[in-house]
């Protein structure tokens, strides 16, 4: 059971905290003032910390320092809960580490829903592949069955870049590592493009990619609230969507990675638009270069079988879609 840790020197608000939390199966610990609270992360490392900015003795600034100044508790998210809504406050604890802020009094469903999005964030920045820097496979899963939970028609982006084996063997596999790794923040740019996010500020632009690697339902109140984007493995990355923006984004993620290998090769590679590589059977042939083939595969959760069913069926559709050099391949489940 996932533990969080509240500190607030108000009973009232620790126990409204414990309630909320505990309602949705989380284990509760407390925490009365700074001190004590750097004791019990010290004795066991929670989850997640709800943290009261105003404390006597020892601030939840100086608790928020604290944690995320120790490389082995910096990676626990922090909510931090305050009463005071002068921004200069707000960016005292954006500095010193925290995560995420609520302001007092909170409501309890906005109270769980931003405990529950730190939670997902931390699972995710977990299993992100060290490759792409996107979300691996166990978030990815995990990904699919909350949309499903949810009860809403969504669709699945099976992406694979054509021909990478012989690629890798051809231009070595330093530059096919940094294809891999160009192509998950390429992915990120393409769900922006795709989506019409458009006139942001360079470090806005940023912002948005870095956040385009997980779910926006942890971006609340933004226009990007179904897009996610991750990294199965190898050359097999995946974009979950909502039905009507997948064949767009699909579009926009094989002009991104033109794009890519642009920058890595070179103009003069680029435009020959192919390379002489090794096939299956070791035949010297050409192929061609700068592709993306992605099976659209449309779920219904009333419908719903597995993870592993639907995988599966995206598989066979990318099989087909590379068969027939279709590009993008669109199947209902």
């Amino acid at each position: 059971m996932t533990s969080i840790l509240c500190v607030d020197d108000s009973e009232m608000i620790l126990q409204m905290v414990s309630k909320v939390l505990e309602s949705s199966g989380r284990l509760v610990e407390t925490a009365r003032d700074g001190d004590e609270a750097l004791e019990k992360i010290a004795a066991r490392e929670p989850a997640l910390i709800v943290l009261d900015w105003e404390m006597p003795r020892v601030s939840g600034l100086e608790v928020c320092r604290a944690v995320k100044g120790n490389p082995f508790t910096a990676r626990i998210p922090i909510l931090m809960l305050t009463g005071q809504s002068d921004i200069s406050n707000k960016i005292q604890g954006f500095e010193a580490g925290a995560d995420d802020y609520l302001g007092k009094p909170s409501h309890p469903l906005e109270l769980q829903a931003r405990v529950e999005a730190l939670l997902r964030l931390v699972q995710r920045e977990s299993d992100r592949n060290p490759s792409s820097g996107l979300p691996g496979a166990r978030a990815v899963r995990t990904e699919i069955e909350r949309r499903v939970a949810a009860g809403e028609p969504f669709a699945l982006c099976y992406i694979d870049l054509d021909h990478f084996k012989p690629f890798a063997d051809s231009f070595g596999f330093d530059v096919a590592d940094r294809v891999i790794e160009q192509t998950g923040a390429a992915l990120c740019d393409a769900i922006l493009e795709a989506t019409q996010i458009s006139n942001i500020s360079d470090e806005r632009r940023r912002a948005e990619r870095r956040s385009a690697a997980t779910p926006k339902s942890d971006r609340r109140t933004t226009p990007q609230t179904t897009h996610f984007a991750g990294h199965i493995g190898g050359d097999d990355f995946l974009v979950i969507t909502d039905v009507q923006s997948a064949e767009n984004i699909a579009r926009a993620c094989a002009a991104e990675f033109r794009k890519v290998i642009a920058r890595i090769l070179g103009d003069k590679i680029t435009k020959a638009g192919h390379f002489s590589g090794l096939d299956r059977e070791g035949r010297s042939r050409e192929f061609p270069l700068a592709g993306l083939t992605t099976a659209i595969v449309v779920i219904d959760p009333a419908t719903w079988v597995s993870t592993a069913h639907i995988g599966a069926f995206a598989a066979e559709v990318k099989r087909q879609a590379k068969n027939q050099n279709a590009g993008v391949v669109v199947q209902v489940a």
